[in-house]
């Protein structure tokens, strides 16, 4: 944040506060013996290196292996040499030095599996991130495309930063109507898990992409930030968890700042100005456009609370993470006036949506045969049960939902339990006799590498549910087999919304152009600027009307303003 500051304004409390840091961040790395290059997490008061925890966390010793704390200093040391590689060649040769101490423990701990790869619940994913998550593994990336980006990557670190950027693209999942909808999965041991915190994975593979001139790294970013984010953003906003049903919906300035970041990050280096508008309706959470309809940054002292819950409570403590990520945004958005000016506007506005939303299991009406069962434990290690319990089903039992009706389809996604035995069964799914598709219980990939036999995972049946439907009825094939298990069920509407007073941000989860009928409060000028689904412009109108039709290309999103 100060290297960024000093950057922008030439601040020169920034720029010292950032030397005395960066010097203090080096005391904690190890520079010799078997795990040098890595980092210690603890330092007391009196400046004593504390390697363990009480209780233990792993890894212990804390620099004993790759771990989250080594890739952000990565990260640090690669933006510090950027920035004083200029003003303070001496120091900048220091970071470069540490830098590459710390590229060195990486390779021969986490690269040293480049090309391997693991089996998540059938899926092949990438074994050579750090510490299993592109999320850490993302951050670690873009201190190294500062660092190759400002002349000072050695060969080493150059392929450092091929590697990593290549392992997080390989963590993009789904399309416009599968879950997770384009997503940049964030963790290596899970395919049923994403989060808002720590999802830079978007932003590092814009940075890589631009400095390795490699445009085939953009194709997942962009996925994840014109395909998902508006999706995510007209479903209630960057919650902390999707696991893979919304669950935990506390939102927080860590996952804020990542989608805001990486929207800005992919408009530039794709060239996709759209890309920018949704990053409006995203900023204007910190003024106001949040489930608590409150500001969450406060600009007289530069706090960022800690973050809202799904009930819309304020945590109004402020913790260094948060702050930092606020303050990251907003020189983010000092750096683009017109997106601030455009974000404080948002933020007090009315707030209403309607996307993708969850309905529990637990809530039909079940037949005999069909049981409400709660675990001991929600999480499963790699997955969790959406309010902590779920439906099993046994031959021939039935469930029926009451649904609230909409005005448009709704895709149907019910959340399974996808086990390997081949005669786990299936369920059949329809609305008033009308069959809507089926699903087989027994698809499941081999476990591999996840903590747990299964994979809980949303699946789209093949026919959406009618505009005006208010029941959905699941029915277990009468095949003996294992139960199966029913966690929710995901409904998503083909076109989803999200609104601020009369800005309007709309995403098509269809596969063929549709149009959305938009009413205003009253007649006012609008400019209807439509963008297919890799953020490309489609079309831009000016309409004067309180009522009219906008343009919504398949897989794509249209912004009203």
């Amino acid at each position: 944040m100060y290297l960024r500051h000093y950057s922008a304004n030439g601040d020169a409390h920034s720029r010292q506060a950032a030397y005395g840091l960066l010097r203090s961040l080096t005391f904690l790395q190890t520079t010799s013996g078997a795990n040098a290059g890595n980092v210690v997490l603890w330092m007391q008061p009196d400046g004593t290196l504390n390697p363990s925890a009480d209780p233990v966390e792993l890894p212990d010793p804390s620099d004993s292996a790759a771990s989250y704390w080594l890739a952000r200093t990565v990260w640090a040391l690669g933006e510090g040499y950027a920035v004083f590689r200029s003003v303070d060649a001496g120091f900048a040769a220091f970071l470069r030095a540490r830098l590459e101490l710390a590229i060195a423990a990486l390779e021969r701990q986490v690269l040293v599996h480049y090309g391997d790869w693991n089996i998540v619940d059938g899926r092949r994913v990438p074994a050579w991130l750090i510490v299993a998550g592109a999320d850490a593994t993302s951050e670690a990336v873009l201190g190294l495309a500062a660092y190759v980006g400002a002349g000072g990557g050695s060969a080493r670190a150059r392929r450092a930063l091929e590697r990593f950027a290549e392992a997080v693209a390989a963590m993009a999942a789904g399309d416009t109507q599968t879950w997770p909808f384009r997503a940049l999965l964030p963790w290596g041991e899970s395919i049923s898990d994403w989060h808002a915190w720590g999802a830079q994975m978007s932003s590092a593979l814009a940075a890589a992409s631009a400095v390795l001139r490699s445009p085939r790294l953009l194709k997942p970013a962009v996925g994840d930030t014109a395909g998902f984010t508006p999706l995510l953003m007209t479903a209630g906003g960057p919650d902390n968890g999707w696991l893979p049903a919304p669950i935990d919906r506390t939102q927080i300035a860590y996952g804020v700042d990542a989608r805001l970041q990486a929207l800005l990050g992919v408009a530039s280096a794709a060239n996709r100005p759209g890309l920018r508008q949704v990053a409006a309706f995203v900023a204007a959470w910190y003024f106001g456009a949040n489930r608590a309809g409150s500001p969450m940054y406060d600009p007289a002292t530069g706090r960022t609370y800690d973050g809202i819950s799904a009930e819309g409570v304020i945590n109004r403590n402020s913790g260094a993470e948060s702050t930092i990520h606020g303050l990251l945004s907003m020189l983010a958005l000092d750096a683009n006036p017109s997106l601030a000016a455009q974000a404080r506007t948002l933020g007090p506005a009315t707030r209403t949506l309607f996307g993708l939303h969850t309905i529990e299991a637990e809530s039909a009406t079940l037949s005999t045969g069909a049981t409400v069962v709660t675990p001991p434990s929600p999480w499963t290690g790699e997955s969790q049960w959406s309010n902590n319990s779920y439906v099993t089903f046994a031959p021939g039992s039935t469930a029926t939902w009451t649904l609230p009706a909409a005005d448009q389809p709704q895709l149907v996604l019910p959340i399974v339990d996808l086990v390997t035995d081949r005669n786990a069964g299936r369920t059949t799914w329809s609305t008033a006799g009308r069959p809507l598709g089926t699903i087989n219980h027994g698809t499941g990939g081999p476990q591999g590498v996840s903590a747990a036999p299964g994979a809980l995972l949303p699946r789209t049946l093949p026919r959406p549910l009618p505009a005006g439907t208010t029941h959905l009825t699941a029915t277990a094939s009468q095949s003996p087999g294992v139960a199966r298990r029913v966690d929710a069920v995901l409904l998503l509407p083909l076109i989803s919304k999200l609104q601020l007073g009369s800005a309007i941000l709309l995403t098509s989860a269809d596969t063929h152009p549709r149009s959305y009928k938009v009413s205003l409060p009253t007649a006012r000028r609008s400019v209807v600027t439509a963008y297919d689904s890799t953020g490309a412009l489609k079309s831009r109108s000016v309409i004067r009307a309180k009522t009219f039709s906008a343009p919504v290309s398949p897989g794509g999103f249209t912004v009203i303003l």
